[in-house]
């Protein structure tokens, strides 16, 4: 396909769907120079945006966060999105939902005259992972950490917090990786660089609590999921010496979905039942 900025299509903008082509902004956009821009994923299955007020509703949260309220409510946001997709005749679409200061009386750290901007896209979008839904996602181990909470609002989906991840990924594409898993500041299991995490030992899952890193929307619907089940949950913190001890392990996320692990670093995991059972479960219910 032709790169992001050279198709056809329509994407909206600041309350109006304008050319794909001509979906631009000024160079000196303060979230280009500081990074003061959200953002969401989501996939869209059957004509249907999955969780989308959740994540409507977080995109503004994170907005609050960034102290950057959106002009737009939960609602408008909604409806841009429809209408975004039905312009672009798509009913399975990956679709992003970004706000950003744009240019405006300020250029330098703080930006409060700066206009706040809203834009829709949306897109074909197939496997995040490729064919490591059937064999399992090989991971490297990124050297960079998630950050404490007391140092970035880890409860936003902030463009700049995705920085060491893209350094992550490309360090793991590097020595033929689909991604990196992270620890976070204090040493303990966090996440993949756009995905968290999940493991399994005797029957119970254990995933990393999420005190320093996003609390995923997939990541809680898995969860619910595998309650429902009667299986038992574990969240808490889970040390870098446990990972030779688990027996599975998969990754979730909106791109992600439910992706299983095969490997990270020098630790092996199998596609076992279990992973293949949520995977498929997760995406009967998406498309339900």
């Amino acid at each position: 396909m032709a790169g992001y900025d050279d198709r056809d299509g329509k994407i909206w903008m600041d309350g109006k769907l304008v050319e794909w082509r001509e979906a631009k902004v000024h160079i000196l956009t303060h979230a280009l120079h500081y990074a003061s821009s959200v953002f969401e994923g989501e996939r869209c299955y059957n004509g249907k945006i999955f969780k989308s007020v959740e994540h409507s509703e977080r995109l503004r949260r994170s907005g609050e966060l960034l102290d950057m309220p959106l002009p737009y409510t939960v609602e408008e946001i909604e409806a841009a999105k429809k209408a975004t997709l039905e312009a672009n005749g798509l009913t399975d679409a990956y679709v992003r939902a970004l706000a950003w200061r744009g240019a405006g009386e300020d250029m330098g750290v703080a930006s409060s005259r700066n206009p706040i901007r809203v834009a829709v896209a949306v897109w074909s979008w197939g496997n995040y992972y490729g064919d490591a839904k059937f064999k399992g996602a090989r991971l490297d181990i990124s050297k960079w950490k998630r950050p404490s909470p007391e140092t970035i609002p880890s409860a936003a989906k902030a463009s700049g917090l995705y920085m060491i991840c893209t350094m992550s990924k490309h360090a793991a594409e590097a020595k033929g990786c689909s991604d990196a898993m992270m620890f976070d500041y204090r040493g303990y299991v966090a996440e993949a660089t756009g995905a968290n995490i999940f493991f399994v030992k005797d029957g119970e899952v254990h995933t990393p609590l999420p005190d320093a890193i996003l609390n995923g929307i997939t990541r809680q619907t898995v969860i619910g999921m595998l309650r429902d089940k009667g299986i038992k949950v574990h969240e808490r913190y889970i040390e870098a010496s446990e990972l030779e001890g688990f027996e599975q392990c998969w990754l979730t996320g909106t791109a992600a979905e439910v992706t299983p692990v095969g490997q990270i670093g020098d630790y092996s995991f199998e596609v076992g039942a279990l992973t293949r059972e949520i995977a498929t479960d997760y995406e009967k219910l998406v498309r339900a």
